[in-house]
Parts: C-alpha cells; structure tokens; sequence
C-alpha cells in the first residue's frame, strides 16, 4: 500500500484486528500486562505517525511487535541503569525466560508461537479471578476495547471500571498466576470460566455495547478462533464442540443481518439465501457430533436450537415444538431469568402471545433494564392488539441499550405499532422475535 493511501482508519483496523495477538506475544516475552499493553499501545501510535509517510509495512503486525518489543527493551535497560531490578523481575517472572535480544526481528512467520492468545485467556480465566474481572480482562487485552469501552459494555464509570481492572491485573501479578494453559489435571476445573468468557466475548461482538455499527467483527473472529484453538486443546469435550457450534451457526447469519443501508433485519425477515452456508454445515456437523456423544451440556443445547433455526427455510416452518422441547431442556440445565425469557418466546409460538406473555411478566422483576425483555413484551403486546401498551415497552427497550442500530429498530417498531400512526402495520409471526443463540436476539 502506497504511503499516500494509509489512514488512519487503516491503522484502527490493524489495531482492532491484532491488539490481542500483540499484547498476548508481548505478555509472553516479558511477563508483564501493564508492559506489554503500554507498549503495544506505544507502538500503534507511532504507526500512526509514520505509515502514512513511509507506507504499510509488508508484515504489519510484525512491524508492530517489534517496535512495541523494543520500547519493553528500552524501558527496562532503563531501569537497570537505575539501579532497580524490576526489569529482571519482570523477564523471569511469568514467563521464566529471558527476553529476546535486540537483534531479533519479528517477521510474520515468526509470530505462529503455539498459541499465546490461549495462554493469556487461561490466565485472564483464572478462577482466582472474579467472573466479571475475567470477562472485562478478556475484552481489554484480547479484544483491545478501550477502558472506557469495557466501562460501557457493563454500564459503570471509566473510573470504576479502571480500578477494577488495575486490582484484576495485581491480583495476577501478586498471586503468582502463570502464563500458561493448564495441565490436565487441572482443565477440568477451569473449562466452564473460560468457555463462559469466549461466549461473552462474542455475544459483545454480536451486538456491541459502543461504536455505530450494531456488531464488532474482530471481536467475533476472535471468541471463533479461540473456541477453535479450545476445539484442538481438548478435542474429546463435548461442552468445546456444542460452544463452537454455536458460534458458527450464529456467524452464519452475518451477511443477512443488516440491509443495505444499514439496518437491523430481525431473523424472521432475513434473506436466507445471504447465510453462509460453509458455516452452517460446519456447525449442523458439530451439533450432529454432540448428539451422537450422548452427554449434553447447555452450550449443545444452545446449538442445537440455533441448528433448527438454520434447518428451516422461513421463520414460518421452524419446528417450533421441537426448539420448545430443547428450551426446556436448557432451562433444566440453566434455570436463569434470561433462557425462560427466550423460552417464552417459542412458547409464543407453540401456544399463543397471551401464554407467553405471562411467562416474560413473570420474569420481568429479575430484569428491569434488560432491553431484550421489554422488546419480546412489546412484540407479544402488539400481537395481542394492545398497542399503546407495545409502543411504550419499544420505547423503554431503545432506551436501555447503547447500541444504536437496535436504538433505531425499536424505535421504528414503537412507531409501527403507535395507535397514532396511519402506518401502523398489524402484528404478524414474522414481526415476532425468535430465542436464537448469543446473545439471545432474533438479528
């Protein structure tokens, strides 16, 4: 790419695309987060200076590496000199090892180095940590979300969200928590956290919590690399398999999920034909693969509802009985507010709006600023004729979420259904949203 044609939108894909893999490379080589992610974020910003005047680099995430390994290097000979031993500290800390010498070039084909992505996922699951502090350290060095991003995603203050990581990554630092994936004997006991973050981490990808667009791509990629990376870890888990599957069934519907000026299309009105069907058969596979295994888990459950959906031609022909069935399997397996909630609205389907209705209501006390609630209330209001009623509860769920695709979808619905709009169309099943995969949204 000539110097003339880098922007700085191409530096930001670079960084939305490699910031985990340059802090994990980072992390493994010296030991230490607060190095590394200072470092790495050092180095894309001298990017930002000089690829528009020197041209992208023919390796730019080796480029990146490098420069952000050699400002670890400067600063810690620094402290040498100093007369302090943190930098050995440092070096030999987590990680054991020396760092690298200064004349070492890192290359693209030099960053293929095992996998040090699954390692700090390991590390950032560690069962020492809280799950909130997992799923938050996952988001920052994995998915390179800004504090104030993170912050967002779990509706606190920056500031609040600063310390809590700051804690997070001292507790690493002070429990001795290593950079490594388990033994064996040990993954048993931690498989649950860290399937639960690479969920997380997707479902924050699906439909993001900030930015303009209604998903994060590389956020996606990445919980769909790291599952596979799990696949290949342990390859006889069922649990590993049906996390994948449903990843891959929901990645499916990418192409389908927004118009082409840019909004939100529900899963009942999506052109089918734009699924990407290389997914859908890799993961029907895993899900087929899960039933033959014989011992379900809630994440199979999941994909196997999310394999009916992809089965059927139209919204009209799901076998709704048989998602009705798997729902409630899964709430025998996870009897949360939000599976009866997605429970609830196949059983509109099976039963009847007024049914359903009453499951969301009963539910409605456990989750008062959960915009997905209010959006299935508003759908089954409007079906049950009760406009004014469906208008407020679209109104209520575009105002309790931050992305703003779902803010204009809702509130095109709560004008649909208004009683003081002329254009106010009848409710129909197709209007209806439907319990499918991360993060429970019918888009």
């Amino acid at each position: 790419m000539t110097p003339s044609a880098v922007t700085a939108d191409h530096v930001e894909q670079v960084f939305r695309r490699e910031y985990g893999r340059v802090v994990s490379v980072l992390i493994g080589r010296f030991g230490d987060i607060d190095l590394a992610e200072e470092c790495a974020q050092d180095a894309f910003a001298v990017a930002l200076e000089r690829w528009p005047a020197d041209g992208m680099p023919p390796s730019p995430v080796g480029w990146i590496v490098t420069t952000a390994r050699n400002r670890a290097l400067d600063r810690l000979r620094r402290e040498q000199v100093g007369g302090t031993r943190h930098a050995d500290a440092v070096v030999l800390g987590l990680t054991g090892q020396a760092p690298p010498g200064p004349e070492e070039v890192v290359g693209q084909d030099d960053l293929v180095i095992g996998d040090d992505r699954l390692r700090l996922l390991f590390t950032c699951c560690h069962p020492a940590l809280s799950p909130e502090a997992r799923v938050a350290l996952t988001l920052r060095l994995l998915g390179g979300l800004s504090t104030e991003e993170v912050a967002r995603a779990f509706l606190v203050q920056p500031s609040t969200m600063g310390q809590r990581l700051s804690r997070a990554k001292a507790r690493i630092r002070d429990a001795g928590i290593p950079y490594r994936v388990p033994g064996p004997e040990e993954l048993p006991e931690r498989l649950d956290g860290v399937l639960a973050v690479v969920y997380l981490v997707y479902t924050e990808g699906h439909t993001a919590a900030v930015g303009p667009a209604v998903d994060r791509p590389d956020l996606c990629a990445e919980a769909v690399r790291l599952a596979r990376a799990l696949l290949e870890l342990l390859p006889r888990e069922p649990e590993v398999w049906g996390l994948l599957a449903l990843l891959l069934l929901t990645e499916a519907r990418r192409p389908a999920r927004t118009s082409a000026d840019g909004r939100l299309v529900t899963l009942g009105e999506q052109d089918r034909d734009r699924w990407d069907r290389a997914l859908v058969a890799e993961g029907q596979s895993l899900v087929r693969r899960c039933l033959a295994e014989g011992r379900p888990g809630p994440y199979q459950v999941q994909a196997a509802i999310a394999a009916v959906h992809s089965d059927a031609p139209s919204v009209e022909e799901t076998d709704w009985d048989q998602v009705l069935q798997l729902y409630d399997q899964l709430l025998a397996m996870a009897p949360t507010p939000v599976v009866r909630l997605n429970r609830a609205v196949a059983l509109a389907e099976v039963a009847g709006p007024e049914e359903a209705l009453a499951e969301v209501d009963a539910v409605a006390a456990d989750l008062p600023r959960y915009h997905l609630l209010h959006a299935v209330r508003g759908d089954l209001l409007a079906r049950l004729g009760r406009p004014a009623q469906a208008e407020a509860a679209f109104r209520r769920a575009a105002d309790l979420t931050a992305n703003p695709r779902e803010q204009a979808h809702l509130r095109r619905r709560a004008e649909e259904v208004s009683p003081s709009s002329g254009a106010r169309r009848p409710p129909s099943r197709r209007a209806a949203r439907s319990p499918e995969g991360p993060p429970a949204t019918a888009w």
